[in-house]
C-alpha cells in the first residue's frame, strides 16, 4: 500500500529533479556530451530560422519574460539575446546595471529575488564574476553569464559551435589564441578542460590567464595546454588562429603601454603564413584593424569572424531552450536518437 504522504514526497523530489534551475555561468556544469547535444540543438535551430516563414513559428519560449541587466557596451551580446528570445516567442526587458544600482543602490541578492520573482530568466553582462555568482545564488530562475571580467562563455560556446558547424572540429585540433590572457582566453582554457584539443595561449609575459581556471583545466589532464611567449613558434601547425582586443574594457588607462608590449602579437599575413595552409581566423569582435589583427587577415579568405559572431544567435537561442524548456531539449535529443537507432536497424 502507497504511503500517500512518501509519494507525495518522492513526487516533489522527482518533479525537482526535472525542474531544477540550471544555470550558466560557465563550462564548470557540463561535460563533452552535453556540449556536443548543444551544438546539435543549435544546428536545429540554425535550420529552423531558415525555413518558410509561412510554416508553423517554433516558439519553445512563448511569453517567456528575460531581464536582462548590461553593465558593459554591447553590440553582438544583446542584439543576438534580444532578437533570439524575440523569435522564440519570450520578451526582454533590458536594464542598464548602473541605472538600478546593482550591488549599490540596491543589493545583489534583493535584485536577484526580485527579478525572480518578474521574469523567467536573468542574462547579465558585467563586471565582477563575483556578482553574477551572486545573482545565481539568489535568483530562483536560471542565470546565465553574458560576460563578466573573468569568462565569456557564451563567446567560446559558439566560436566551438563555427568550428563543429564546418566539420573542423576533431580531437586534438590546436587552437591558438595570440593575445591577452583575457576572459575569452579564459573560457577556452576552461572549454579545455572538457573538450580534448591543443590548446595554446601565446601572450606577452605578465598578461597571463586566471591561474585557478589553468590549473584546474590542467588537472582534468583532457587537453594538451600551453601558455607561450614566441607568437610565431606557438602558431606552427596550427588549425585556428584567435585574437580579441588588446585593451578591454576599464584597462584604457592602460592602452597606450599595451601597445607597445602587444604589436609583436598581430595577427597578420606573415604570422598567419607559419600556421597550416588550411588555419582559419577568428576573432570575438569588436575588432581594431591594424592593432591585434591586420585589415587583410580580418577580411581574408581564411577569416570566418563573420560565421562566429552570427552563431552567437544560433547557439544562445539553443542555450536559452535547454534553460528554460527541458521538455522540449529532451524531445529533440530522444527523437533524434530513435531515428538514429531506426536507421541502423534498417541498415
Amino acid at each position: 500500500m502507497i504511503n500517500p504522504k512518501t509519494d507525495n514526497s518522492m513526487t516533489k523530489v522527482i518533479n525537482n529533479i526535472i525542474h531544477k534551475k540550471r544555470d550558466f555561468l560557465g563550462f564548470s556544469p557540463l561535460n563533452a556530451g552535453k556540449i556536443i547535444e548543444l551544438f546539435d540543438y543549435s544546428l536545429y535551430i540554425k535550420n529552423k530560422r531558415k525555413e518558410n516563414l509561412s510554416a508553423t513559428r517554433f516558439l519553445p519560449l512563448r511569453d517567456k519574460t528575460v531581464a536582462m541587466i548590461f553593465s558593459k557596451p554591447s553590440l553582438r551580446t544583446r542584439v543576438s539575446f534580444e532578437l533570439g528570445i524575440h523569435e522564440l516567442g519570450g520578451y526582454t526587458i533590458t536594464l542598464d546595471g548602473q541605472s538600478i544600482g546593482l550591488g549599490s543602490r540596491e543589493s545583489v541578492e534583493d535584485v536577484a529575488k526580485l527579478l525572480a520573482r518578474y521574469n523567467d530568466a536573468i542574462i547579465a553582462r558585467l563586471h565582477d564574476h563575483s556578482v553574477i555568482e551572486g545573482l545565481a545564488k539568489h535568483a530562483s530562475i536560471p542565470v546565465v553569464n553574458a560576460l563578466t571580467d573573468l569568462s565569456h562563455p557564451c563567446q567560446v560556446l559558439a566560436d566551438a559551435f563555427t568550428l563543429y558547424e564546418k566539420s573542423l572540429w576533431k580531437e586534438g585540433i590546436k587552437v591558438v589564441f595570440v593575445g591577452d590572457g583575457n576572459n575569452v582566453a579564459n573560457s577556452w582554457i576552461e572549454l579545455a578542460g572538457l573538450l580534448p584539443i591543443h590548446f595554446v595561449l601565446a601572450c606577452p609575459e605578465g598578461y597571463m590567464p586566471n591561474q585557478e581556471l589553468l590549473n584546474a583545466a590542467r588537472e582534468k589532464g583532457i587537453s594538451r595546454i600551453e601558455i607561450m611567449h614566441d607568437p610565431k613558434e606557438a602558431v606552427a601547425n596550427a588549425d585556428v588562429l584567435y585574437t580579441d582586443v588588446w585593451t578591454s574594457m576599464g584597462q584604457e588607462v592602460e592602452m597606450v603601454e599595451r601597445l607597445r608590449i602587444f604589436k609583436p602579437f598581430q595577427i597578420n599575413s606573415t604570422l598567419l603564413a607559419a600556421a597550416k595552409p588550411s588555419a582559419v581566423v577568428m576573432h570575438c569582435m569588436p575588432a581594431h584593424r591594424g592593432q591585434e589583427i591586420s585589415a587583410e587577415v580580418m577580411d581574408g579568405q581564411q577569416s570566418i569572424i563573420l560565421d562566429q559572431a552570427e552563431n552567437r544567435l544560433h547557439v544562445q537561442k539553443a542555450l536559452l531552450v535547454k534553460l528554460l524548456n527541458q521538455e522540449e531539449y529532451r524531445k529533440f535529443h530522444l527523437t533524434r536518437r530513435l531515428l538514429n537507432a531506426a536507421k541502423k536497424i534498417k541498415a
